[in-house]
């Protein structure tokens, strides 16, 4: 076992991830360009569009209809998870404090691209049954024409979420159990893993109305929660923030010592521990957050680039940030290159509240880690949806899930998250091998969503609009959200 993760870790990952980061800000820069930084100068219209109902009058009207705020949760789901604690730990031990800044810069940066791939992922959505479903595998498929790089991406998304990153939730709840009640035998940790794995089971084979309807008030409430707690550690130690805001400057420029490392070497662990855990935390440009953005009803797609774009900030400059400060403030030492994650949050967290903040941090991780695993599943379940409709291929997928649940809380924590960069790092490049000739049409799609707005219209698309783009499924004016595109045709025509 110690081998393989050796060889994963020093041979694919330290290879893979010394071109991913650099794609990843140049398309970022790049699609930030073309969108005139859609990602910053569009974050009033953001809070705007999350809480937008769905229409429920007219012909068409679906009372099942997906809201804009159920899609965030369930994108939430899988971004705001053990990741949130464990991983910006682990970021600031590997690459030390200057690790948070470049956690900032690919969120702001990352925004274009969440915002180009989730307006794709809502243009070329499907129906099914009273919802939608779509992402990369189907913008893949009906807009680059590219059926085989679409079933590369499934399988390699089925992987990711459906069992990778899902074993990594449980393993992470194990941790922080640990902390608080002592070294659990393989018997506890058996039982941690079935009780995930139950929970999980009423819920997913509920599809994804049910998991819509648990995470929209799972995840505002245990993230809402975290998050006081969190300013109530600034509020403690609020003389130390301008020092704390000091040593993530200086550390993401190699002005503060990590181990042994020279400034460049110091430099360096801060710049790939920041970008790796950043991508991994709010999945912008990874392909993932698409299918969960696919299922919203909205009135132009537009709607979801931007929900999507806020879900990065909400999940980085946000949760994440929390995390960091919690364990910059609380003046816990810690051993940089000594590998630690959530266990440094909750020893960070108790030295300033007191020994709850060690509990307290376990029962967070365990309902992160729970919301996650039902986001992580819905965003696997869409891509085997694009290869079968099959129950009984969908049961045993399932059932695969939830063993990986299981099996996450008995295995090796270092292995585990080094498969996940390996994945994440596939699906990245597969992804943008897709959105980079797309983009083009999200930027149309931009430009149709802002004539509306400043002809004082609440935007709405049809795929008439835009007759040069091919395969779009949906967007006929065929639910209640878009019957009413008449005046916005008459708009666009005229413009």
């Amino acid at each position: 076992m110690e081998l393989l993760e050796t060889f994963i870790t020093d041979v694919i990952n330290d290879n893979l991830w010394m071109i991913l980061p650099f794609l990843l800000v140049a398309a970022g820069l790049y699609f930030g360009g073309r969108t005139l930084l859609v990602q910053i100068r569009m974050i009033p219209e953001m809070f705007k569009a999350v809480v937008e109902k769905p229409a429920k009058d007219g012909e068409f009207a679906d009372k099942q209809d997906i809201s804009a705020f159920k899609a965030f949760t369930i994108s939430a789901a899988s971004r705001v998870g053990t990741a949130n604690v464990a991983g910006v730990a682990l970021a600031i031990t590997l690459g030390g404090p200057g690790a948070v800044f470049w956690m900032w810069i690919i969120a702001l940066v990352g925004g274009a691209t969440s915002f180009i791939e989730t307006t794709l992922g809502q243009l070329w959505k499907v129906k099914d049954g009273d919802s939608y479903r779509g992402g990369p595998a189907y913008y893949m498929t009906l807009g680059l024409n590219a059926r085989w790089l679409a079933v590369v991406f499934g399988v390699a998304i089925t992987l990711t979420f459906g069992f990778v990153y899902n074993a990594l939730q449980s393993n992470a709840v194990v941790e922080a159990i640990t902390v608080s009640l002592g070294t659990p035998s393989t018997t506890a940790k058996a039982f941690v893993g079935l009780g995930m794995a139950g929970l999980s089971a009423l819920v997913i084979f509920g599809g994804v109305q049910r998991i819509a309807n648990v995470t929209q008030w799972m995840v505002p409430f245990m993230a809402g929660a975290y998050i006081i707690v969190g300013v109530v550690v600034i509020v403690i130690n609020i003389q130390q923030v301008p020092t704390m805001i000091n040593d993530i400057i200086a550390g993401a420029f190699g002005f503060r010592p990590v181990a042994t490392a020279s400034v460049w070497g110091a430099f360096w662990l801060a710049f790939m521990n920041g970008m790796r855990r950043g991508l991994f935390s709010n999945e912008a440009g990874e392909g993932s957050v698409p299918n969960a953005a696919a299922t919203a009803t909205v009135s132009h797609p537009v709607k979801q680039g931007l929900v999507q774009t806020l879900g990065v900030y909400f999940d980085t400059l946000l949760v994440c940030s929390i995390t960091a400060f919690v364990i910059l403030l609380s003046g816990v030492e810690y051993a940089t290159g000594d590998i630690q994650s959530s266990s440094l949050t909750q020893s960070a967290l108790a030295s300033v509240v007191g020994g709850w903040g060690t509990h307290f941090i376990t029962v967070v991780m365990f309902f992160l880690a729970f919301s996650s695993v039902l986001g992580n599943y819905y965003l696997a379940q869409a891509n085997i949806q694009y290869f079968t409709d099959s129950k009984t291929v969908m049961t045993v997928f399932r059932l695969l899930v939830l063993l990986s649940v299981f099996s996450g809380a008995v295995a090796s924590v270092p292995l585990i998250w080094a498969l996940g960069d390996t994945f994440a790092g596939i699906m990245v490049l597969i992804n943008l091998a897709a959105i980079i000739p797309l983009g083009g049409v999200a930027v149309k799609l931009l430009k149709n969503y802002t004539i509306q707005k400043k002809a004082g219209l609440d935007p709405v698309f049809h795929r008439d609009m835009m007759p040069e783009v091919r395969n779009i499924a949906c967007w006929n004016g065929k639910d209640a959200a878009t019957s009413n595109y008449h005046e916005a045709m008459e708009v666009i025509k005229k413009s």
